[in-house]
């Protein structure tokens, strides 16, 4: 009986390394099987370009937990904003908490416009919550077109300085032609608010 007990014991190491190979090759061939996914995903990210024609963005220092909103208005439309997200132009792709509010760890928020009609544009920023006294908010804010193969070329930029609640500063005012070209001396920023009554009766 011993010969026959040698080969039970035989057949039991070699069944036993057989599944630890079969389990180490299914291994390597998920491995194998995600890489590209996961570099997919970098790569999309890396990538990543905001849509539409003419984009418009507010960004304010990222540590900041306060709440700040971006509008706009385009010719013929009502303006988009945090209540009011979407018309047929524009569409607000983010409305921002602040830092203590949103799960992102960058503070901006963006608008960007399908076309590019032709007539003037308001670029509004607006403090929605409490700000404490003492406290000044820089909110860059930007606007950009995209050009024929893709690319963006930025139009505009400065900064707006928020210092108390409901105050809204009107960081553009300008005229874009057909071809998202800036009207020669369009530019200003010559005060219009977007929100008839602000901060009231839209809560977030």
């Amino acid at each position: 009986m011993e010969p026959f007990d040698d080969l039970d014991d035989d057949t039991t190491g070699t069944t036993f390394r057989d599944v630890i190979l079969l389990a180490l090759i299914g291994f390597v061939a998920m491995v194998v099987m995600l890489l590209p996914h996961i570099h997919k995903a970098k790569t999309d990210a890396e990538d990543y370009k905001p849509p539409g024609n003419v984009i418009f963005e507010i960004h304010w220092p990222n540590d900041m937990p306060y709440d700040v909103d971006l509008w706009v208005k385009a010719p013929n439309e009502a303006p988009v904003g945090f209540w009011n997200q979407g018309n047929n132009v524009l569409n607000l792709l983010r409305d921002d908490l602040g830092a203590e509010n949103d799960a992102s760890n960058r503070n901006y928020e963006m608008v960007f416009s399908r076309g590019i009609p032709a007539g003037e544009y308001i670029v509004n920023v607006h403090m929605y919550g409490e700000i404490p006294p003492g406290i000044e908010i820089p909110v860059k804010a930007v606007v950009a077109v995209r050009e024929k193969y893709g690319s963006t070329s930025q139009l505009l930029q400065t900064t707006v300085t928020l210092r108390y609640r409901n105050q809204e500063e009107t960081a553009y005012r300008f005229r874009l032609t057909s071809e998202g070209e800036l009207a020669k001396g369009s530019v200003s920023t010559l005060r219009r608010n977007l929100l008839t009554r602000p901060g009231a009766g839209h809560e977030k």
